[in-house]
């Protein structure tokens, strides 16, 4: 099971630093890979510890943003029908450079929101 961390609030640039200690944190549950996206304009730090299970490859690393930059995942589950969601989402337009869940949950908040 993977890992999240993350500090969010007005002041979250002078908290940053705490985010490796957290991240260092969780190597127990994700032992594959770590990750992190600071965007401290936005009021959030994220960081993710990846267990892979689904998409092996380093393409799905955490957390992902989306082409356009606008929106960015750290997430911890199994998305079942995924497949599905990924044919409707293509015959909708669509492009994907993965082949895991997490690039589906995250094109279809894009797409659908939330």
């Amino acid at each position: 099971m993977c890992g999240l961390c993350g500090i969010a609030g007005a002041d979250v640039a002078s908290l940053a630093g705490r985010l490796e200690p957290m991240i260092a944190s969780l190597a127990h549950r994700g032992p594959d890979g770590e990750g992190r996206t600071t965007a401290p304009s936005r009021g959030c730090v994220l960081g993710h510890r990846r267990l892979s299970v689904i998409d092996l490859g380093a393409g799905s690393a955490q957390p992902m943003s989306s082409p356009d930059g606008r929106r960015v995942l750290a997430y911890n589950g199994e998305l079942y029908n995924y497949r599905e969601l990924r044919e409707e989402l293509v015959r909708g337009g669509a492009r994907f450079r993965t082949q895991g869940d997490t690039e589906v949950v995250l094109e279809a908040l894009s797409a659908w929101g939330e």
